[in-house]
């Protein structure tokens, strides 16, 4: 997102809460967020996919919440006067195509205007039939979160998605030859995906009830958060939906502060060292492994002051709306070890991998299985760090970057389990230790963390070893 379109969706956040009081809000939100994702979502070489890609993600919302919802929901009028306003905001959208507004608000000419209403009819049916005849049982919403699952896996994998582009081309008319996998740039899939499995599986088991489409759509589509997170959970969002209030004073200070830190970490710490972070090109021209350390520390700090600054745009955002979204970095690079650092790095992503995925695995392989506690926790810690490597990626390279971080938890694990006892007199005898045992950690995690960093910053893995030799001076 460039610095135009985040300052364009803060004055829109501005607006609507001073203009649109209390219930109101809500449907101002939700035109808002289906008009940001189409405006948001870049140009594509196959032709239309701009437009098909937005109406995608409404269309998985319909049918995701069509999944959730009990079939009297249907008779409740809001449900329907929230499907009509996605609906007709999409028809508008589509209707620019007559006006010649391409460019300002979807990237390219809309399709033709029969082929929008077809599929806008199929989609509102579809969400109708489902939620009339089938009720949310375990096989049902299991099949919903499966198809997630093989989207995300089509889009995060290069070869799969590089085949979809040829079959999209093909359609389309479109030179084959052509065909790679950055065409299938799906604009904030990987948190739209997350955020409607999440509401899946609480659905499945009874820890969320009956919700509304409105409250369903703006929480899936939320423009502040829906590009980069945080992730948050339906259940808390819904209670600041719920609640509206007049924008006060302290709200307003706070998300000034909050903004103003966001953007300066944005556009002037991390864009600024973006220059020299390691990539393939400049690690191919470092002529030393010093200039190879500083380009990877660089990276460092750029990806954090990137995705740090992204997170307190979207906090402060959220904060004009009268939304408290959670915290997603809490000083990741200052913990004294690996745990704490993924404690702190992205901790919505953590929180919801650990709330969905590690627990119930842990419990799982607890029961009825003879595996030691220092089996479960190599399993678990392994199999998490490559779900959330794969959530990036479906690469080597990424693979590789899991088993890093997964064999670094474990190693830190046993570790800790062994020495902490010893540690822990130690520091009695010489309080002085303490200070030399944390900075000591800090220093070594950071220097793990970073030098991990050279598999997710660097597209091979031939480039990668390349630029581990070059580090210890082997090339």
């Amino acid at each position: 997102m460039s610095l135009i379109n985040i300052l364009i969706l803060i004055a829109a956040a501005l607006v609507i809460r001073l203009t649109f009081p209390g219930k109101l809000r809500r449907w101002a939100l939700l035109v808002a967020s289906v008009l940001a994702i189409f405006w948001l979502q870049p140009a594509l070489s196959i032709r239309r996919l701009d437009f098909w890609f937005p109406t995608a993600t409404l269309g998985l919302v319909f049918l995701c919440w069509g999944l959730t919802a009990e079939k009297d929901q249907l008779k409740d009028r809001r449900n329907w006067l929230a499907a009509g306003l996605a609906v007709g905001t999409v028809l508008l959208i589509a209707g620019t195509r007559f006006i010649s507004l391409e460019g300002v608000v979807t990237p390219t000419r809309p399709p033709q205007f029969y082929l929008v209403v077809a599929a806008l009819l199929v989609t509102v049916g579809l969400m109708t039939v489902i939620t009339r005849f089938l009720k949310p049982t375990r096989a049902v919403l299991n099949v919903g979160i499966l198809v997630l699952l093989l989207l995300f896996l089509i889009l995060k994998n290069p070869m799969l998605s590089a085949l979809a582009s040829t079959g999209l081309r093909q359609l389309t008319s479109q030179d084959i030859s052509l065909a790679q996998a950055s065409e299938l740039s799906w604009l904030g899939f990987s948190y739209l995906a997350f955020r409607l499995i999440h509401t899946l599986i609480d659905r499945l088991n009874g820890r969320l009830k009956e919700i509304k489409l409105g409250e369903y759509l703006i929480y899936t589509i939320f423009f502040p958060a829906f590009l980069s997170g945080p992730l948050d959970r339906l259940q808390r969002f819904r209670k600041d939906l719920d609640t509206p209030q007049k924008l006060t004073a302290d709200e307003l200070r706070l998300s000034g502060k909050r903004l103003a830190v966001g953007l300066f970490r944005k556009f002037i710490l991390a864009d600024t060292l973006a220059f020299i972070a390691i990539s393939e090109t400049n690690a191919a021209q470092a002529k030393s492994a010093g200039w190879l350390w500083l380009l990877l520390a660089a990276y460092s700090f750029q990806l954090y002051f990137d995705f740090a600054g992204y997170t307190d745009i979207a906090i402060g955002a959220g904060l004009l709306l009268g939304f408290h979204l959670p915290e997603n970095f809490n000083q990741p690079y200052r913990q004294p070890n690996l745990t704490l650092f993924w404690n702190n790095w992205h901790m919505t992503l953590t929180q919801w991998i650990r709330g969905y995925f590690f627990n119930p695995l842990t419990r799982s392989l607890r029961k009825g299985r003879k595996l030691s506690a220092p089996t479960i926790i190599f399993i678990t810690q392994m199999s998490t760090m490559l779900l959330i490597a794969l959530w990036h990626g479906i690469t080597l390279n990424f693979i590789i970057w899991g088993v890093w971080h997964g064999l670094g938890l474990f190693i830190h694990n046993r570790l800790n389990a062994l020495a902490s006892p010893k540690m822990a007199s130690m520091k009695e005898e010489k309080p002085w230790l303490g200070t030399v045992f944390k900075v000591s950690g800090v220093l070594l995690t950071f220097l793990f963390v970073t030098l991990g960093w050279v598999w997710f910053a660097l597209p091979t893995t031939t480039s990668a070893l390349s630029t581990f030799a070059g580090l210890f001076g082997k090339s």
